[in-house]
Order: C-alpha cells, then structure tokens, then sequence
C-alpha cells in the first residue's frame, strides 16, 4: 500500500521518521567539508552566508579564507577602513552585502558589547540580514530550531510534497519555514539546516535532471513518484532583462589610468569604475566628443567589446584607450591611479574584468 505524499498537514511524526531522519543519515555520510561547518561561530556563519547570497560555494572559499584572515571577528569588521573592505570584496559582487556587513558589524559592537544577540528579532533588525539569514545564524551557529529557506529549500520541498505553487510567492515561504520549525528534530537544528542546504546544493539540483538515484528521501518524495521534478518548482517565467549599450573609456596619462568613484546608491553605488557612459560610440563619434571638451589632441584606438550580466540588466561595452597628451584638471570623485594602486587599493567592478585585464600592458 502506498504511502500519501508529505505535506504541511502530514504528522510529525511522519515527517522525521520518512524525511529528517533519512535526511541526517545521508549528510552525516555526505557532507562536504566547508571552512564555516568546521568551526561554526556566529561570525563565521554570518560571514558565509551573506559572501554565499547569488555565489557559488567554489567562489566563495578563497575569498571567506582571505577575508576571516583580514578581520577574524566583529570590531575589526566594524572599525575596518571601508576602501581596504571593499578591495577584499572585489569580484564578489553585490558590494551593498559588505557594507551591510560592516553597518551590523557596528551595530553588534554598539548594542550587544561585540556578542552576536540570540533573539531572532534582533539579528533581523540588523542591515543586511533577513529571514534566510537570520534563521541560518540561529540555527547552525546556536543549533536553535529556526529554519533558514532558501531557493535549494524551497525546490525541495515542492518536489517532496509535489506543490504546484508558485515557489517565488512569499506566503508559501512562510508557510514552508512553519512546517520546517515544527519537524525540527530534537537538538539537531544545525545538521538539520545543513542538511536541507546540502540536498537542494548537491543532489536536488536546479538545472536538467536531479540526481534522484542518489535522493535520501527518494520514497518520500512525491515529485520524483509522479515524475514531476523537471516541473518543480513552479516559477513565473520572468520579464526579459533590459540591455544597455555602455561606452567604457580607459583614459591613461604618464602610467596612470583615471578612475571615477559612482554617487552612492543604485546599481555599483559608491565604488570605482573606469569612466563610462550609456551608449555606444564610434571611433569618429567618440573624437567629435572629446573634442567638445577640449580634449582634441588625444590619441584613440579600440579595445574591443564586453558584456556584463546583472540581476536585471545586461551592460554590452565598447572600450576604447584614450590616451592623454598633457595632464586635466580633474573633478570630484576622479582620481589618477597606478597600476600598483588599482591592484591593491582601489576596487573595480567585475563588469569591467576584461579592460582592467588589459592595464598591465597599457600602462
């Protein structure tokens, strides 16, 4: 006789003995070895998950090692000079979670004397951090029993229990992290949440055919007995991304290349780029406007094109080397730097890799 699928109104009982405790059988066995699960404080955990947001865990590694060596607990994250914070950061991305670290950082060391607080309700109110992250610090850091869900938790419980449902509405995210805080098993809240992590990472995949052969809860799971999982989750297909033709300049004077900090706020706000603006200029029509602001005697030649995708937006620029015959006065928010000082001070977005790949010859 069959057994009904898991849902929310299923047991507990049915639960932990047809999902959690199969569940924590195969990660006991299963699990990878990660710096955080090695030595699992509350900073190293916070740290982890914020770098781990939209990045995979293979990126991530040498950038938590070399960031944990620079600030290895909260009052040098909170007193860290914020240029040396985000050249740490470079290439991560999303530069609004480090300053967002640093502000809980600050706010750690001011309320809670440097001690992480153990309340769910303070460490929400802390920028930055939200209910994934929250519950993520609670439960592997305290082995307190609040769930932590993520997108890897939500593909699989929608294909355990076969729901249909839109995964992306925030309603069935709660409902879910409901279910989960009741099924907790008894002082195993860190292995629990891992676990759920580490399914959804390494077997209950996103992409093409989950591996279900090797599923510790395949004869739970309703998706895979109706074979549904290349259905589930259930998203809306998304609006197309806006493409933005940019017209990046790499401008150089006596081995020093011009940099421009962007006005904080909004897309890369407050970091530094090379100077750049929306569309896409040819070689004649890049002179004729150079030449508005006296800038005739310049030498030009191209640098070819590049594409950079964001979340909602895709860049696609055309680069050119601008090379200058006599110094400029320079605005607010430009600064003439060297290469040593692009490679140890001054931070660039990955969205322009490909020119700051060229400084080393043109410079």
């Amino acid at each position: 006789m069959e057994q009904n699928a898991l849902n929310a109104q299923s047991s507990r009982e049915e639960w932990l003995s047809r999902f959690c405790l199969p569940l924590l059988r195969w990660y006991e066995r299963s699990a990878r070895v990660l710096p955080w699960r090695e030595e699992p404080t509350p900073y190293r955990v916070w740290v982890s998950e914020i770098m781990l947001q939209q990045t995979r865990v293979s990126a991530v590694l040498p950038y938590f090692e070399r960031f944990l060596a620079a600030l290895p607990d909260v009052a040098s994250l909170a007193g860290a000079d914020p240029e040396a914070l985000s050249k740490l950061w470079e290439g991560l991305g999303y530069y609004s979670r480090v300053r967002n670290l640093q502000r809980a950082a600050q706010v750690i060391m001011e309320q809670y004397g440097g001690e992480f607080p153990r309340r769910y309700e303070q460490l929400r109110a802390l920028p930055g951090i939200g209910d994934y992250t929250a519950g993520a610090v609670l439960s592997i850091a305290f082995n307190l029993p609040f769930p932590a869900v993520d997108g890897n938790v939500l593909r699989v419980l929608s294909r355990v229990c076969a729901d249909k449902r839109d995964v992306t509405a925030p309603a069935l995210k709660r409902e879910w992290a409901g279910l989960l805080k009741t099924i907790y098993p008894e002082g195993r809240a860190r292995d629990f949440t891992q676990a759920l992590m580490e399914l959804g990472a390494m077997v209950c995949l996103p992409n093409g055919e989950p591996q279900c052969l090797c599923c510790p809860v395949r004869e739970s799971c309703e998706g895979f007995r109706l074979g549904l999982w290349n259905e589930l989750p259930y998203k809306p297909p998304k609006a197309p991304r806006k493409i933005e033709a940019r017209t990046v300049l790499l401008l150089r004077y006596e081995g020093r290349v011009l940099l421009h900090r962007r006005a904080p706020g909004g897309l890369l706000g407050g970091l530094w780029e090379l100077p750049n603006f929306e569309g896409a200029r040819t070689l004649s029509q890049l002179q004729a406007s150079l030449e508005e602001y006296e800038l005739a005697g310049c030498a030009l030649s191209p640098l070819g094109e590049a594409k950079h995708i964001f979340t909602h937006l895709e860049w696609r620029m055309t680069g050119y080397l601008v090379t200058l015959p006599s110094p400029i006065l320079l605005p607010q928010d430009y600064v003439w730097a060297s290469l040593q000082e692009v490679e140890e001070v001054y931070a660039l977005p990955g969205a322009f890799k490909m020119y700051r790949s060229l400084l080393p010859k043109l410079l």
